[in-house]
């Protein structure tokens, strides 16, 4: 429930103006799938290479959004609704802002990602389905997060005890077991190019 006595404050420099400056346009590309489906890695690469093109990105991971902004958050249901709204609203800064955002959340169910897809204007928001078989991700664990779940001592973990909805209609489906790290970067640059975003 919004404060009725809050008003949106225009600034000076718009969106438009920003993406001058910058000489390329705003967007989030939103990264969804399991842990140890690959997305923080993908995420990690994609803005490395948009760096080295001059392009003014920034990368949201979802460990390091929960050490500070969403540290009081915890793995329930709701919690888990809170911290991708609370994510959804930074990456809509960062759009306005004139860069592009990467976010790297497990981000498990359709509404959640609904909601922050209509937090931005048409073509804004890339969902990326970072789509790996799920005994693959298990096996990789690499944070032995997949381990603990199965012993007991984290309750909630997405896969095993809480669902994992995949996309609909995402803009890009990257099979990580059948691509390398480098190939799924091109196959995203490849989009954004095409779009006319770089």
């Amino acid at each position: 429930m919004g404060n009725q006595n809050l008003i949106w404050h225009p600034t000076v420099v718009s969106k438009l103006d920003r993406h001058r400056l910058n000489n390329h346009k705003s967007c989030v590309i939103w990264f969804t799938g399991f842990s140890g489906s690959g997305k923080s890695t993908i995420a990690n690469e994609l803005d490395a290479q948009l760096y080295l093109l001059g392009i003014r990105s920034y990368l949201l991971d979802g460990d390091n959004v929960r050490h500070g902004l969403n540290k009081d958050l915890g793995f329930s249901s709701e919690d888990r609704h809170e911290n991708i709204r609370r994510i959804g609203e930074v990456a809509k800064l960062f759009v306005l802002s004139g860069q592009i955002v990467m976010t790297a959340f497990i981000s498990p169910f359709k509404q959640d990602r609904e909601q922050i897809r209509n937090l931005f204007e048409e073509g804004e928001y890339i969902e990326v389905f970072i789509n790996c078989p799920f005994e693959i991700c298990e096996h990789r664990d690499p944070k032995g997060l997949y381990k603990k779940a199965r012993n007991g001592e984290i309750q909630d973990f997405t896969g095993i005890d809480s669902p994992y909805e995949p996309p609909n209609n995402p803009e890009l489906i990257i099979n990580t077991d059948q691509f390398t790290v480098k190939e799924a970067v091109e196959v995203i640059l490849e989009y954004l190019r095409g779009r006319g975003i770089l």
